[in-house]
């Protein structure tokens, strides 16, 4: 039998929240440094987020290698912090754990997440590039039937695969679907996702947004479909980020800005920097308040893409996306080192001095002044 999702969890999931995808904490010598693994979780729940992702792409996909052994280590620690921060919190973080491989090794994840308590398993298709799509439905299917599933539309530039409006909606008719990752970087294929979903009758699966080249955008946009006579109308509603795992306390400001602003009653202000809402009407000059606020939050989703090349190393096809992660997280003396399990895998040349300068552009934000007041009790 699956692991259950609780109505809970799923309006926790529906409402939208912060998910950063985790990165692994290692020391100088490539070992697992758990302390500050802990303490870099402490600092997400700390910071808002809703949810943490574990075992996914920016944990490294080598941890799953036997000479490493990794992923069942990193999972319980995860699980054990997890309970620890859901006893000091208002309501539980949603526990994701990346699942990968072929089908054989997918079950094996599937089965490791759920029982060790995760909510949903984040699935990565990038072992099956060339199977079929009715192979790929099938290999889904097999998953669902142990733990919810959190689709994952990956870009094809870090091994994803184009896949068609209709996979999606023989995807989001498997019944222990809760949510969708849409990653393709690619407006045409984003779309594709929302409407395979909306064309599938389900009103149960969240969208979410995984477009780091464009997440203010994605959190702002209602998509409509014509569906069977009458008007569908979807929205992304929270990010399962590899960039939302820096700067978290300022993604969960940003995230809680681009909700208000679309459920504003129409004729008010959208919310100022500060995400609040008047629910006056307004007239004349005033009337253009929204439009002015609605600007404002799209200057702000440029500026989010431009602090995302530069960390995921878009200059160089991604190769430097994880150390640039690891390097901001050092700097904040979250982690002790951007080390990879890889010892190919560091900052690209210039990358650094990108790092620095989106940083110097856009220090608002950046929350370093929030990480220095707690890092101690989180360490």
């Amino acid at each position: 039998m699956p692991a259950a999702f609780s109505p809970h969890l799923r309006s926790i999931l529906e409402r939208g929240v912060v998910i950063p995808a985790s990165p692994l904490a290692l020391g100088n010598h490539r070992q697992f440094d758990e302390r500050r693994q802990r303490a870099l979780w402490r600092y997400y729940s700390a910071a808002g987020a809703g949810g943490i992702a574990v075992g996914v792409h920016t944990t490294q996909f080598a941890i799953r290698d036997p000479q490493i052994g990794l992923l069942e280590p990193v999972l319980a620690v995860a699980a054990d912090e997890f309970s620890q921060l859901d006893g000091r919190r208002a309501e539980p973080l949603l526990r994701i754990a990346g699942i990968c491989g072929p089908t054989p090794q997918a079950i094996r994840e599937a089965q490791l997440a759920r029982d060790l308590g995760f909510h949903a398993g984040l699935l990565s298709l990038g072992a099956l590039r060339d199977a079929d799509e009715p192979a790929l439905i099938d290999h889904c299917r097999h998953v669902a039937e142990l733990i919810p599933v959190f689709g994952f539309y990956l870009q094809p530039a870090v091994g994803g695969r184009v896949l068609s409006c209709s996979f999606w909606r023989q995807f989001a008719a498997i019944d222990n679907v809760v949510a969708v990752k849409i990653a393709p970087f690619n407006r045409y294929q984003t779309i594709d996702v929302v409407r395979a979903v909306a064309e599938s009758g389900r009103d149960d699966i969240a969208l979410y947004t995984g477009n780091d080249d464009s997440i203010v955008v994605d959190l702002l946009t209602t998509y409509q479909f014509t569906v069977g006579g009458r008007v569908v109308r979807k929205r992304i509603v929270g990010g399962l980020l590899g960039h939302w795992a820096v700067w978290t306390r300022t993604a969960c400001n940003l995230l809680d800005q681009c909700h208000r602003a679309v459920e504003c009653p129409a004729g008010t202000p959208l919310p100022d920097a500060a995400g609040t809402c008047e629910s006056r009407p307004l007239e004349g000059e005033e009337a253009n308040a929204p439009y002015r606020c609605l600007l404002r939050l799209l200057d702000t989703a440029a500026a989010v893409t431009d602090m995302n090349a530069a960390i995921f190393d878009a200059a160089h096809h991604f190769a430097g996306c994880i150390p640039g992660v690891h390097e901001v997280l050092r700097r904040q003396g979250l982690l002790d080192s951007i080390a990879c399990l890889d010892p190919k895998e560091t900052l690209s040349p210039g990358q650094a001095e990108e790092i620095d300068r989106v940083c110097r552009q856009y220090p608002h934000l950046v929350d370093d002044a929030f990480v220095q007041q707690h890092l101690d009790q989180w360490l």
